[in-house]
């Protein structure tokens, strides 16, 4: 069977088991959920061991270590992996849901239902725990999913894979609901975006080359977001030591993450008391700054920050720092150069702090905190399948009412329109 043939099989299977996932009720799906959770727990050695594999390859043939750190598990994380999909058990299930229920002079009851979008096509680079998490999601919101993984991750999904399977049968749903696409031949990503007839929405997760690809050629429509160009504040009225903490968690907790800060804005009025301590804590954690003039002039070692340096997403130890007059032109920076995704301010100012909040264009907005708590876990969705810049249907962290959708409904007895 070549490729085509094979994903056309994957999306029929798919659109199949959508309908079945569509009625299967909220117990049944915890079910699966719980079972995968225990099943990860129990084979989490065997998880790491497949993990090593990819590690290893992927090391061999020059991966970055952006990427590496993507690639990575950890008994940390394969526990998170766990506790992320038990999570999404325990939230309530949206699916059949009726709201905004109201009668019209006519006598007919006009409300809307939630329901699921159906068959959703996950495409990711690296991140095996994508694997657990966007399953546990399609489950919970009765969607079938199709999970295309990065080629140098195939062991790792592979593993998790299995247990998906083992969960599904044990809470007997079809095995076909989460369907891991089990080539790496880059062709299987062009049929899975192009299948309108089986697939009904695509998110995909990963660098600016796949993002820039799929809105390129996909015809199915996509959940997305392009980079992660997050960006921190310090207000005139930023405390101190606060300044450091949430730049330091910000920037340096991770580096090869959406969420992480890759910029720095400081009000001139407190530049010479903000930037010197945050300057110090980069340096120590082996982070280059590229600045403007005033962060150069107060800033020894900064190098000169270029247009392209303010618009970009590092994902490495490098961060471009700009002193700025004060929070107007700090939020049109941001608008103009960042992506849309997360951004902060740290200040004690509730005026200020309001005032970033309604007008930075971005999926989240923060009032003193890291940008790294922009995520599905965070947030209390259980997990996410992504993060979305889009304005419609979606945006920000998307759980399981960002996989559904509203359809009208109308409750008569025996109205007939006049």
């Amino acid at each position: 069977m070549d490729t085509r043939q094979y994903m056309i099989s994957v999306g029929s299977r798919a659109r199949e088991a959508s309908y079945h996932m569509a009625r299967a009720d909220a117990s049944t799906k915890n079910a699966a959920l719980v079972a995968l959770a225990d099943a990860i727990r129990r084979d989490a050695s065997a998880l790491l061991e497949a993990n090593r594999e990819d590690i290893a390859e992927a090391r061999a043939a020059g991966m970055e270590p952006a990427m590496i750190d993507r690639l990575t598990l950890t008994e940390k994380s394969v526990a998170v992996m766990a506790a992320g999909v038990e999570q999404v058990a325990a939230l309530p299930d949206p699916v059949g849901e009726i709201t905004d229920l109201k009668f019209r002079p006519s006598g007919i009851q006009v409300g809307r239902m939630r329901v699921p979008l159906g068959v959703v096509g996950i495409i990711y680079e690296a991140r095996p725990g994508v694997t657990a998490d966007a399953a546990a999601l399609c489950l919970k919101s009765g969607n079938a999913a199709i999970l295309r993984g990065g080629s140098e991750a195939i062991r790792s999904n592979r593993a998790i894979a299995a247990l998906l399977h083992e969960s599904l049968a044990a809470a007997a749903l079809p095995r076909h609901a989460v369907q891991v696409v089990d080539t790496v031949d880059r062709a299987a990503v062009g049929c899975l975006i192009t299948m309108r007839e089986y697939v009904d929405v695509i998110v995909p997760r990963g660098g600016k080359g796949l993002i820039s690809r799929l809105l390129a050629e996909a015809k199915v429509p996509m959940i997305q977001h392009l980079d992660g160009n997050c960006h921190v504040y310090l207000d005139d009225d930023a405390d101190a030591q606060m300044s450091v903490r949430i730049v330091e968690n910000a920037k340096t907790q991770r580096y090869g993450t959406c969420n992480t800060a890759e910029s720095l804005l400081v009000a001139r009025a407190r530049a010479d008391e903000l930037l010197p301590p945050v300057a110090a804590m980069l340096r120590s954690r082996g982070v280059e700054i590229r600045g403007c003039e005033e962060t150069r002039a107060l800033i020894e070692e900064a190098l000169p920050a270029s247009e392209v340096d303010y618009a970009s997403e590092f994902l490495a130890p490098v961060i471009s720092v700009k002193v700025v007059a004060g929070i107007d032109e700090a939020i049109a920076h941001i608008n103009r150069y960042g992506s849309h995704h997360t951004d902060a301010i740290v200040t004690g100012n509730y005026t200020r702090a309001l005032r970033f909040l309604r007008e930075v264009d971005s999926a989240s907005v923060m009032v003193n905190a890291s940008t790294r708590f922009a995520d599905g876990f965070e947030y209390g969705l259980g997990a996410e399948i992504g993060i979305s810049t889009d304005k419609l249907h979606a945006r920000g962290p998307v759980g399981l009412e960002g996989l559904t959708s509203q359809k009208w409904v109308v409750l008569g007895s025996g109205q007939v329109r006049q």
